[in-house]
């Protein structure tokens, strides 16, 4: 939890999520009273507050949460008890006639199991619990924000109204809640995106695809630098493969099996049935298969900076954090069974290093089989699983055990990240792969000469170029660490006379070279110095006649008032450093 979050302890006489369940049913009844005829879908806590699905006949303004509010509070005072009642089947039915969306809740319910309705008032609702036992305690509560959602996240199902709160056990955490929930807004992605011109997404291309503008591609082409820094130390080598491959590719590689709801329609070429890659694997075992390979080969570390193409649904995709065309930073290793604890240990230390770069702190899960739509047997997954548990050790990484989460053709582990505002994102993962070199019969001739089957490590470290950078931004609030910044010194002459001297230092940094800009606009110097603070620029340079005479410059800092008057020289050298140990501050 970030400090935003943090709140003096407060006396819980129920968990939160019991009591941010219960408010949400305080909501629906008040949403009742206000709103005849509603229908009700679900109503759960979730991880920052609660939400309930209506479907109502007008849209609800913001007006409209303002009446609910008042409501609740005053069905809090005269309705205060909440009773569970356990009925039949039948007697259920008919306590949720002309329900629709409740019955088919109900025929969800296992016949095993018991049916329970909570009641305050005269209204109740079909739940399993558990709630408080009276909604006149001491607690408090916001109606946020409404949004659409399909019912039961189908998107052929109807599209209800969702209201989302958030409720807390004193007005102290509320507030402080609320405050961060202001972070987040202002932090978000979209919002910083269109502020800095960063990004954008065109109806005319369609939804869920990313055009990165300049300055974002300046980060980008830092990150991709970075990136390929370390693995060429790490060994691994650049291979590239095409975006569209025949369909019959990816009925081996058991894509159209596991994972056709996420491809797009197949294509006709020569009258044979393509399709765009949703992964970059199938295309890097073909290159290990054009030859044979012998096990003085081994370990083959290849990577790709590779672009696939996912269906995600219209109501998911979500600015650069959840598209429909993404680049992953994928690489592919392949190995003997010897060699494997090893060449996983040294991708847990690359994700080491490549997150810490950031500032991030993580947590990695180990996921293990899913229940269904998977390849291989379980012996061959049992043997997957727990090569991943030995590289950990041997690299001392925890795992916390996320049982059913693996991927169809194997076990993984997933590193989730903690941002800035203490939110987790999934980013990087390793899966470890017995499954598709079977499937695609690859071999080594191993040193007695026999044919044996390699075992295949996918890896992703920023998981995606869109998602990694999206979350960049809203971690760093748009303020990109000095050696990624799209401009990274803005140099700024205090009247037209000393712009001479300003373009002077500004060709010096250029040429190191630092990416500067020059702002010899015939503009008032405060005026410059507010557009590069509104650019994120970590450093602006100023001088004036004082400077020119001294060789020196005033050096105003991202993010504060104060200038420091420094030696040029010694303002390129903090440069350096900082552009080399891709330090996170500016000191």
């Amino acid at each position: 939890m970030s400090e935003l979050e943090q709140a003096p302890q407060v006396v819980e006489p129920y968990p939160l999520s019991t009591l941010r369940h219960s408010v949400a049913h305080l909501m629906a009844s008040a949403v009742a009273k206000l709103f005849p005829g509603v229908k009700f879908g679900f109503g759960p806590s979730i991880e920052h507050g609660f939400y309930y699905d209506f479907d109502l006949a007008e849209p609800l303004s913001d007006k409209d949460l303002k009446r609910i509010e008042k409501e609740m509070r005053r069905i809090a005072k005269q309705s205060p008890e909440l009773v569970c009642h356990e009925v039949s089947r039948d007697e259920a039915r008919q306590r949720l006639v002309g329900q629709d969306y409740k019955l088919e809740a109900l025929d969800l319910i296992p016949a095993d199991e018991k049916i329970t309705f909570f009641q305050h008032g005269d209204w109740q609702d079909l739940c399993e619990g558990p709630h408080i036992d009276r909604l006149d305690r001491e607690f408090y509560f916001k109606l946020q924000h409404t949004a659409g959602a399909y019912w039961r996240g189908d998107e052929h199902n109807p599209m209800l109204q969702r209201i989302y709160g958030t409720a807390f056990w004193s007005e102290a955490e509320l507030e402080r809640h609320l405050a961060w929930l202001e972070e987040v807004r202002l932090r978000d992605h979209r919002k910083v995106g269109v502020d800095m011109d960063l990004f954008s997404s065109h109806a005319e291309a369609g939804s869920g695809f990313v055009f990165w503008h300049p300055d974002l591609g300046v980060v980008r082409r830092e990150l991709e630098e970075f990136w390929w820094e370390l693995h060429t130390k790490d060994g691994y080598k650049p291979v590239y493969t095409p975006h569209v491959a025949r369909e019959s590719l990816f009925a081996v590689s058991g894509h159209l099996e596991n994972y056709a709801d996420m491809m797009y329609a197949p294509m006709a070429i020569d009258e044979m049935p393509y399709r765009v890659k949703p992964m970059n694997c199938p295309g890097h075992i073909l290159i290990y298969k054009n030859r044979g390979r012998s096990y003085r080969e081994l370990p083959i570390r290849w990577a790709e900076l590779g672009s696939v193409y996912r269906y995600e649904r219209s109501g998911t995709v979500h600015g650069m954090l959840r598209v429909r065309g993404f680049t992953q930073d994928d690489a592919h290793i392949f190995c003997t069974p010897e060699q494997l604890p090893k060449e996983i240990a040294g991708v847990c230390a690359l994700v080491d290093k490549i997150l810490t770069t950031f500032g991030f702190e993580y947590t990695a899960y180990l996921a293990t089989r899913p229940a269904d739509k998977t390849i291989g047997d379980v012996e061959v997954w049992d043997r997957a699983t727990q090569a991943l548990r030995d590289a950990a050790a041997i690299q001392g990484l925890p795992l916390v055990l996320d049982e059913g989460g693996g991927a169809f053709y194997g076990p993984k582990i997933d590193y989730k990240i903690k941002d800035a505002l203490g939110r987790e994102w999934q980013n990087s993962t390793i899966q470890c792969d017995f499954n598709l070199p079977e499937r695609f019969d690859l071999t080594y001739v191993d040193s007695d000469g026999a044919k044996k089957r390699p075992i295949m490590v996918h890896r992703a470290i920023l998981g995606s170029m869109e998602r990694f950078v999206g979350v960049l931004i809203e971690h760093f609030g748009g303020k990109f660490p000095f050696w990624c910044a799209p401009t990274q010194v803005a140099v700024i002459p205090i009247r037209e006379e000393h712009a001479d001297y300003c373009a002077t230092l500004a060709d010096r940094l250029t040429r190191e070279p630092f990416r500067c800009d020059f702002m010899a606009e015939p503009v008032h110097m405060n005026k410059k110095i507010k557009e590069a603070q509104h650019r994120q620029v970590p450093f602006m340079l100023i001088a004036g006649e004082r400077e020119q005479e001294d060789g020196t410059v005033a050096v105003r800092r991202r993010g504060t008032r104060e200038q420091v008057v420094m030696p040029f020289e010694d303002f390129l050298e903090l440069a350096r450093r900082l552009k080399q140990t891709r330090a996170l501050g500016l000191d």
